[in-house]
């Protein structure tokens, strides 16, 4: 008996895209096979009062998580270290991003610098960019003459 397969001819360029993208995400340190930078990935939204960042980080502690503001320019940064050294033969697979991670922000002229406030809860870091009073939004009335 006679079975059809279904043909996509774009499936190994799909798998090549895939792989290429793998690739541009991280850098592994040929000796060890450890990654030494990973991609810290955010959501950034904007209200009417403030600008707030969100970054997933889990995994770490608070006091290894490093935010600086210079130049108009928000840098994250930190490193995540593989703490079971002494046990490493004993995994099968390793695929969560140990290293150094980095990532900067430029700000725009809105946001006031002096007022940045930082948490971090449940592995996700939460970043608050209030905007100077001159760039709210606000409501003109119009005055009836």
């Amino acid at each position: 008996m006679s079975m059809l397969v279904h043909y996509d001819p774009f499936r190994t360029v799909r798998t090549l895209q895939n792989e290429i993208n793998r690739l541009f995400d991280r850098d592994l340190d040929e000796s060890s096979g450890m990654m030494t930078q990973w991609p810290l990935r955010v959501d950034i939204r904007e209200e009417p009062e403030q600008i707030v960042l969100q970054a997933d980080i889990p995994g770490m502690e608070q006091k290894d998580i490093k935010i600086h503001v210079e130049n108009n320019q928000l840098t994250i940064a930190g490193e995540r270290t593989f703490g079971d050294e002494k046990r490493r033969d004993t995994y099968h697979r390793i695929e969560r991003a140990y290293g150094f991670f980095s990532r900067t922000f430029q700000l725009g002229g809105q946001t006031n610098p002096e007022k940045i406030q930082a948490s971090y809860k449940n592995g996700v870091l939460e970043i608050i960019l209030p905007k100077r009073e001159e760039s709210k939004p606000r409501s003109i009335e119009i005055q009836v003459a």
